[in-house]
């Protein structure tokens, strides 16, 4: 059985593989969790990163604005939403370092007091 010299390398089923991935990587982008509230978050040595599975985002920003889910609610209106939310899910608060102690805290015994348990504050890496 003699070798066959190749004189050339067939590249159209690496092109076509190569457009695939990209047609992965551009739609699995597309997808990546964007922050809209800009919240300068403390940081921790203790923290650690979050898999957002479903949960749920409580964000409480420098002036004191509560958003449930990127949509602002004011404080009643919260008391009233989280009634509405399984008291299995995880709740994230992501709450902005120059905000209000008092907001933090009125937030956390809100859901306390409706037995929520499963709840993560959210911070950065200390660097």
């Amino acid at each position: 059985m003699a070798l066959k010299k190749f004189d050339s390398l067939n590249v159209i089923p690496l092109v076509d593989i190569m457009l695939v991935l990209l047609a992965i990587v551009l739609t699995t982008s597309t997808l990546i969790e964007k922050k809209l509230i800009p919240v300068n978050l403390p940081k921790a040595k203790s923290a650690k990163e979050q898999l957002r599975d479903k949960n749920i985002a409580i964000t409480i920003t420098k002036d004191g604005k509560l958003f449930v889910e990127n949509r602002e609610l004011a404080f009643d209106d919260f008391k009233t939403k989280i009634k509405s939310f399984d008291k299995n899910d995880s709740l994230l608060i992501n709450c902005d370092k120059n905000a209000s102690f008092n907001n933090f805290v009125k937030v956390l015994d809100t859901l306390k007091s409706n037995n929520f348990n499963n709840i993560a504050i959210v911070s950065k890496e200390n660097e």
